[in-house]
């Protein structure tokens, strides 16, 4: 497939109306393929493998209403917004992993830049938990509020560092997370094959060790890992609510209609359920 079907991948975000390069269009697409499409590794763990093929990316994503992980959803959410005329860079990110503190390879996560009015804004629909809902504007290290959180960029020595407060630590006085850092150097989609391929094998990469399953609700977000499936409802100024998670172990045959009924997600092979422990980065990035 040569040309993309717009109408059909905007229809499988739940998106209408329309659809012209501009920051309000950006914004609605960013966060309706948030809140449609998961952020999931399923074909690791089902005898599939992933291949950056944006033929192969849409019929997984839009036709049989699978979700897929940075390079998969990011990769064609690229493809999407170039087709409705914004003017987009894929970057090469690296993820700071919570348990060591140490960042990923280069290539370790896709991440996208779209250019538009003189300003450019970091879109991402391929992380998971810690991942924005609306685009973070570039061009300023000013903390950037969206509902419960805060997200700021900050700069240093040709690095950029996505950073975030989190609910318990918001405030002038709160401290700042890194999330993943990246450069921005223009790349290919291609150019993520090798990482492709390492976060279905090594033991060093959480999509290996564990099968997972993450969407964006209105209210929350909805998360399967191995054999536990958990609901988180964020803060809410409107209704008075804290964060608030709770979870449950599953039954291996429940996982199946968990995945459908929760998230849209029917395999076409039998899921092994995965949960290990993953193992330390050996090098230092």
């Amino acid at each position: 497939m040569d040309t993309m079907h717009v109408k059909t991948y905007l229809s499988r975000i739940g998106f209408a109306g329309p659809a012209e390069p501009c920051l309000e269009v950006l914004r609605s697409v960013h966060t309706s393929h948030l809140l449609s499409v998961p952020f999931e590794n399923l074909a690791v763990h089902s005898g599939g493998r992933i291949q950056l093929a944006l033929p192969l990316l849409y019929a997984k994503i839009v036709d049989q209403r699978r979700g897929g992980f940075c390079c998969e959803n990011n990769g064609l959410f690229a493809w999407l917004l170039s087709e409705l005329g914004f003017q987009v860079t894929l970057l090469s990110g690296q993820v700071k992993r919570v348990t060591t503190g140490r960042y990923g390879p280069p290539f370790d996560h896709l991440v996208l830049l779209v250019s538009l009015g003189g300003q450019r804004w970091l879109c991402d629909v391929g992380f998971g938990s810690a991942s924005f809902t609306i685009p973070i504007l570039l061009e300023t290290s000013v903390p950037q509020e969206q509902g419960h959180r805060v997200y700021r960029v900050r700069k240093d020595s040709g690095m950029h560092f996505l950073e975030w407060q989190q609910e318990e630590n918001r405030g002038p006085a709160g401290d700042w997370t890194e999330i993943y850092k990246f450069t921005l150097e223009p790349r290919c989609l291609e150019d993520f094959d090798e990482m492709c391929r390492y976060h279905q094998s090594s033991p060093c990469s959480i999509f290996f060790c564990k099968s997972i399953c993450t969407v964006l609700k209105p209210d929350g977000r909805l998360t399967y890992i191995g054999s536990r499936l958990s609901s988180t409802t964020y803060p809410s100024e409107a209704t008075g609510a804290v964060l608030k998670t709770t979870t449950r172990e599953l039954k291996d045959e429940e996982i199946a209609g968990v995945l459908a009924e929760g998230f849209g997600v029917v395999l076409n092979s039998p899921l092994i359920p995965k949960d290990e422990m993953v193992v330390p980065v050996p090098d230092i990035y």
